[in-house]
């Protein structure tokens, strides 16, 4: 692959995560949360090397591209009447109609990939940019959306058990190798963790002990406390307490 081609995907991938990152920072849904569906609107795919990045960056399971952006957003147009008025006087009736009958998302990937809207109004070509415009979004339920660049990118806010397990056990993770390093640890240390004081959040450990282990260097992960380096967590609004020591 050429060096201008990895360039042009790098930034397509680039423009997808900062979207994607902007979605769930609306949704307020953790980066270590796993998501289901990403779904991408754009007028080209991505080799499957990129969109695995995308996947990687946004820690989604399934990332999709779309025509149909259109099933997720719409936007509706409305001239500004600040704007508009000294150069349109006269046309903004006009203006007005011709916005309602606009394709929304297509309208937007317009004014997103040139800067500018064009309409033909009575014989004539105009040019509107976004300080002409009162832009509107609707989004389905469901699901939250962004655009810019000629892309829109939606994520599907939907959480199944599975998922949410998922991200409990991360936050878990991440909640013990920061201990890790407060308790002074070696990268290579062994350790013990033991957990108490919340039952849900105790069964998903005992589920996940496994891989749990293999990710905080643990020889063992049991339910109790031992004679270390202890701490108490509130985790997706749970409280639960971790103990640490060396193996």
């Amino acid at each position: 692959m050429i060096n201008a081609e990895l360039e042009k995907y790098m930034n397509e991938v680039l423009n997808i995560v900062v979207l994607g990152r902007s979605c769930r920072n609306e949704s307020n849904i953790k980066n270590r949360q796993p998501i289901g569906n990403l779904y991408v609107g754009a007028t080209e795919v991505l080799p499957q090397d990129f969109i695995d990045i995308v996947a990687e960056e946004l820690n989604v399971k399934h990332v999709e591209f779309t025509t149909e952006a259109a099933d997720f957003i719409s936007y509706t147009f409305k001239p500004q009447m600040r704007t508009l008025g000294p150069k349109y006087g006269k046309m903004l009736n006009a203006i007005r109609t011709a916005l309602t009958e606009l394709d929304g998302v297509t309208a937007m990937a317009e004014l997103n990939a040139n800067g500018v809207l064009k309409l033909a109004i009575e014989g004539q070509e105009i040019e509107l940019t976004r300080d002409d415009l009162l832009i509107s979004t609707a989004q389905k339920e469901g699901y939250v959306a962004a655009a810019d660049n000629g892309y829109t990118v939606v994520i599907d806010t939907h959480l199944t058990e599975e998922l949410l397990e998922e991200g409990l056990v991360r936050e878990v993770i991440s909640k013990i190798q920061t201990m890790r390093k407060e308790a002074d640890f070696e990268v290579q240390d062994h350790i013990e963790v033991a957990y108490t004081g919340n039952e849900k959040i105790g069964a998903i450990m005992a589920k996940n002990a496994e891989y749990i282990a293999s990710e905080v260097l643990a020889n063992s992960v049991t339910e109790g406390t031992v004679d270390g380096y202890t701490k108490e967590w509130k985790i997706n609004g749970e409280a639960v307490t971790f103990s640490v020591k060396k193996a």
